[in-house]
């Protein structure tokens, strides 16, 4: 399993459709996710990287890993308000995601996996 870059389109189609639910998250995925908003000239982004590449291995089967670079995306930026990066999603099955801003480590990563995406 590897991180899948998300055009706005594919973004419609496994996370969310935002322009048949303006109002409210209707998650369209079969497992939990997490995305990264990242820009390919930002270090930290560069750091955070090949820790979610781990995970997407460690996780393969469990949740599903994105990214969506802002510079291209930047109506799926706007969406979610990302003014930082990387700013990272934990959307679980069920309920409203979560923003976290900043980069974090693997153990974090960790932490926010299983109380958030795999309680």
């Amino acid at each position: 399993m590897t991180v899948t870059e998300l055009t706005t389109s594919e973004f419609k189609k496994k996370v969310m459709d935002f322009d048949k639910h303006p109002q409210e998250w209707v998650f369209e995925g079969d497992k939990p996710a997490i995305i990264d908003f990242y820009a390919t000239w930002c270090g930290p982004c560069k750091a955070t990287a090949p820790i979610l590449e781990e995970l997407a291995n460690d996780y393969a089967g469990k949740l599903d890993i994105y990214k969506v670079d802002v510079d291209q995306q930047q109506e799926l930026a706007a969406l979610f308000g990302v003014r930082s990066i990387p700013s990272l999603l934990f959307i679980p099955k069920q309920g409203n995601p979560q923003m976290q801003v900043g980069a974090m480590n693997k153990q974090q990563f960790e932490a926010a996996i299983k109380s958030t995406l795999l309680k």
